[in-house]
């Protein structure tokens, strides 16, 4: 919390963050990654060159400043930046760095009008936050019991491809048992490549818990307009039984409710079904008789990964409803076209756990919508792949 000094300049923020909130993100990482070319190892640098890890950071600090005084807000915002950061291994250290940067952004960007009061009160609220995360992450690593950064070697038992871009890896610790996890969570997998630089990339765990190993699924990131995903197109190259890939601790706040017998809906997207697919294996080994809305929307068949995992689940699951929709083709039982709540089986709105996952305009298509249709904002979860524009705050 900050001071009852410090906060009327906050305030005041808003409307200047709204304006300039990317070329203060901008001028912030450019300045840091010259000072600090070693963080560069830390970062997503795809993300940096499509410019949508500055547009999140922009939008992170703007939510910041609008919410700051309502924890309730903020405070899931903070849960996912705090799991994120234990699978990339930050440490305490990298705070002042960050702090120092991100504030010299605010004075070049703004000149004169980033006065001294409005400095210190920035420094203020970003040594309170640092001190929240740092603080949270302190104890997140104490639980995993595991150090900042650190990755285990996991040899990979087998490789299969689930679509046209996806493939499943299952990976065994070499030496010692798989660390617990839950459905939904994700790992870090780290890749050092011949230039010397390296890249951490999180991937879902495709899988339940309570096996003998754990599986991730990973898309290939054909760029387009943007820059290839490096570390998924390296392993979709380079990957095959027997390889050992170097793996953090899962961590992630993203859990659907798979323990409970109480109605659930689980709608996805593209390569967003992986971490619905360890909820549904996890629901089917528990509460079989369970009610289960699970929803998912492809490009086409090709494009559509883990049927297999659902037509198993169907073979278990009686009160499995499963909705299909994909926009390109005509197969029996898909629906064509993009998903739509309307085609999708009723249930309680306001009594049922929503879970989403899948590209960042389809997860705003279906909020926007299940919000009208009057399920309650605490009962709507949703899991961001890369950078957050966190539009449900703002």
């Amino acid at each position: 919390m900050i001071s009852t000094a410090s906060r009327p300049y906050i305030d005041a923020s808003v409307p200047v963050l709204r304006e300039h909130g990317l070329s203060i993100t901008r001028t912030f990482y450019a300045s840091m990654f010259a000072a600090h070319p070693e963080l560069k190892n830390l970062f997503n640098m795809g993300n940096q060159a499509s410019g949508a890890q500055q547009q999140s950071l922009a939008s992170a600090v703007f939510a910041y400043a609008a919410n700051i005084g309502n924890a309730a807000a903020l405070g899931p915002v903070v849960s996912r930046i705090v799991h994120k950061h234990a699978s990339v291994g930050i440490r305490a250290d990298h705070y002042p760095i960050v702090g120092h940067h991100l504030l010299g952004a605010i004075k070049t960007v703004l000149g004169d009008a980033a006065t001294e009061p409005l400095l210190k009160a920035w420094e203020e609220a970003y040594t309170s936050l640092a001190r929240l995360l740092i603080d949270a992450e302190a104890k997140m690593y104490l639980e995993a019991g595991v150090q900042p950064g650190a990755t285990r070697p996991m040899r990979v038992l087998d490789v299969v491809r689930e679509s046209e871009n996806v493939i499943a890896i299952r990976l065994q610790p070499e030496g010692g048992a798989l660390p617990p996890f839950k459905a939904g969570q994700y790992v870090s997998v780290a890749v050092d490549f011949p230039d010397g630089h390296r890249q951490l990339r999180q991937y879902s765990l495709s899988d339940a818990p309570g096996k003998d190993a754990m599986r991730i699924s990973v898309k290939r990131e054909d760029g387009g307009a943007h820059p290839a995903g490096e570390v998924s197109t390296w392993l979709h190259a380079n990957v095959k039984a027997g390889d050992v890939l170097q793996v953090s601790h899962p961590f992630g706040d993203f859990l659907p409710d798979t323990e409970s017998n109480e109605p659930v809906v689980l709608l996805s997207a593209g390569i967003g079904i992986t971490p619905m697919i360890a909820a549904l294996n996890r629901i089917a080994a528990v509460a079989p008789e369970r009610r289960v809305i699970f929803a998912h929307a492809a490009r086409n068949k090709a494009h559509h990964a883990h049927q297999a995992d659902v037509a198993a689940a169907q073979a278990r699951m009686p009160h499995l409803h499963v909705v299909t929709f994909h926009e390109e083709g005509e197969e029996a039982n898909v629906l064509k076209g993009k998903m739509e709540l309307a085609r999708l089986p009723s249930w309680p709105r306001g009594e049922t756990d929503v879970y989403l996952c899948g590209p960042l305009p389809f997860m705003q298509a279906q909020w926007k919508a299940l919000l009208e249709a009057g399920a309650p904002v605490g009962k709507l979860h949703r899991e961001v792949f890369g950078p957050d524009l966190l539009d449900n705050l703002l």
